[in-house]
């Protein structure tokens, strides 16, 4: 079963490029994460311009804002990863 993410920031943002970073390990175990520049749409870039990067769980939209580590963010799918093991 795949965990889709959402991963919202933009092009020019070396922190989203970190958060970005921190999920590459995850993605050889079913983590996919698709990246959404919100400069491209004024609603989100509205809703997420201070925030970003905020990754979001599509299978329930919930969202993890930036920062925090790989603990955090294992905390944060384990319901999901207990469902995978």
């Amino acid at each position: 079963m795949t965990i889709s993410l959402t991963l919202f920031g933009t092009t020019a943002c070396h922190l989203c490029e970190e958060c970005l970073q921190l999920t590459r390990p995850l993605e050889g175990n079913g983590v996919v994460v698709r990246q959404v520049d919100i400069t491209e749409d004024p609603a989100l870039m509205a809703q997420y311009e201070l925030r970003i990067p905020v990754l979001r769980r599509d299978d329930t939209g919930a969202e993890l804002d930036w920062p925090f580590g790989l603990g955090e963010l294992l905390e944060w799918l384990a319901d999901r990863l207990r469902e995978e093991a």
